[in-house]
């Protein structure tokens, strides 16, 4: 039932009784799953249902949009809906590998604007209002002065000695069992998964990844002329195991990419019992874990792939990007096995990395106000998504052509929610048309290339306030989303 949850409620009363057309979605989805319902089949009709279940023909209508919303079922003319075939229900339905071509939209898309928003949910930067960044700068500036007297030279990996010492320190208290000689700094987690892709991979290879997908990375494989296999998520519990386990006998698979932790953009959390089976399905080939959102759970964190990992299969990202500033280009890789070639990379590419930042972000770490940052961090986005989602809840709902025809995520942790319309809203054009009235948003195109995602948004809610311009914008969203239903 993960898919149907999350779904538009009436605001101010989340914990209220489903809605009828709940239950006929879990009716339509029971059917399905037991084959009752075959794929290309027609849907019982409105009245023929209500009477059925003994709701009105409001809800079935609404239930029917929801699902076609969801991309479930979709709608003939003059001959009412039929179940849809899902791409993960047999390998020859799955997308073939392919090349990707996303830079143009990306660079329009992310040019640095000097406009302010009044609903700023573009990019996804942690806030720069906490406390502890105001102190981490302070720390680089005594560090700034420092160095202007000392000698300049290059930070060679695999990093600034007390800095590895403090990332040692933050993977073991993750669970994670590993040497400190195993740890390299990289200028940020993506470059940290560049690396490891070149390390394990040649350009034409293929590589599995979750869809939807965080763009930086697609825009990533496209530079290294990797081809790209999308294997389907559930917005909820992340990739499809089991579509992955059919795709890796079907595809020579050289990898596979995978944020278990509020991934990007729907803030999935994938399951321990899904993370193990994960680890089994791969078998030998190499996964590349990101974990950049990991340290922003909000009741309590799953042991990393890495952490379970038996075979040393694992290679594991993070930074302090997401959890700290992403200005700092901070990441680092944890990878036994390939540590070696990664380096070399490293020191040919850039000679290594910034030695003030290092330097300096170790000295922050080891006075201990990282670990209250995140406190803090964590307890500002957790009230951020609420406050936000009931919000837009509100909006939504109060136009009768949008209400419960749409899926709203709200992640257990990070600060990033996903937004799934119905299909025929397309989320660039209300990308472009938001802009218009000062409010940033991500369209739904960017995370894939198979133009799945054309009605879906994504927001970044680090930086939210519950002022009047924010509620003013999410109002003015709703109101240029529904248009497009007229």
């Amino acid at each position: 039932m993960n898919d149907f949850q999350g779904t538009g409620s009436k605001l101010g009363n989340p914990n209220r009784g489903r809605f009828k057309y709940q239950k006929v979605v879990e009716y339509i989805k029971n059917e399905i799953v037991q084959g009752s319902l075959s794929y290309g089949e027609k849907l019982p009709s409105i009245r023929g249902l209500s009477q059925l279940l003994c709701v009105s023909k409001n809800s079935i209508i609404k239930a029917y949009d929801m699902l076609e919303a969801l991309d479930v079922i979709y709608s003939v003319p003059r001959s009412g809906y039929r179940v849809k075939e899902l791409i993960i229900e047999e390998v020859a339905n799955l997308p073939q590998p392919k090349e990707v071509d996303l830079l143009s939209i990306s660079k329009e898309v992310l040019k640095y604007s000097t406009l302010r928003h009044s609903m700023p949910a573009g990019s996804a930067h942690p806030s720069s209002e906490l406390p502890a960044v105001r102190q981490l700068y302070a720390e680089i500036g005594r560090h700034s002065r420092r160095q202007t007297h000392t000698p300049s030279y290059y930070q060679l990996p695999p990093g600034d000695d007390n800095l590895l010492k403090q990332l040692y320190k933050i993977t073991q208290q993750q669970g994670i069992n590993v040497k400190p000689a195993d740890i390299v700094v990289t200028n940020g987690a993506q470059q940290a998964i560049s690396l490891a892709l070149r390390a394990i991979t040649e350009p034409g290879d293929i590589v599995a990844i979750e869809t939807p997908c965080y763009f930086g990375l697609l825009l990533m494989l496209e530079s290294l002329g990797l081809k790209i296999l999308e294997i389907p998520c559930d917005t909820h519990n992340g990739m499809d195991v089991s579509a992955l386990e059919r795709a890796l006998k079907q595809w020579p698979v050289k990898a596979v990419l995978v944020t278990p932790n509020f991934s990007n953009p729907t803030g999935s959390l994938m399951p321990l019992a899904q993370r193990k089976l994960l680890l089994s399905v791969c078998g030998n080939t190499p996964i590349i874990e990101d974990d950049v959102f990991g340290e922003l759970t909000f009741s309590g964190s799953l042991p990393s792939l890495k952490m379970l990992d038996k075979y040393n299969t694992v290679i594991y990202v993070s930074s302090l990007s997401k959890t700290l500033d992403s200005r700092l280009r901070v990441g680092w890789v944890i990878s036994a096995q390939y540590q070696t070639c990664i380096s070399k990379r490293l020191i040919s590419e850039s000679m290594g990395g910034h030695n003030l930042i290092q330097s300096a972000v170790a000295d922050f770490l080891v006075s201990g106000k990282y670990k209250q940052h995140l406190k803090c961090a964590r307890k500002q986005y957790q009230e951020n998504l609420h406050v936000f989602c009931t919000r837009l809840r509100q909006a939504l709902d109060h136009h009768p052509l949008l209400n419960g025809c749409y899926q709203l995520t709200h992640p257990q942790g990070s600060f990033l929610c996903w937004l799934t319309l119905p299909v025929r809203v397309c989320a660039y054009r209300v990308y472009e048309d938001a802009l218009q009235h000062g409010i940033s948003i991500l369209p739904g195109r960017l995370f894939a290339t198979n133009h799945q995602f054309e009605h879906c948004i994504r927001f970044s809610l680090a930086n939210f306030h519950d002022t009047m311009p924010w509620r003013k914008a999410i109002t003015e969203l709703a109101a240029i989303i529904v248009k497009q239903l007229k």
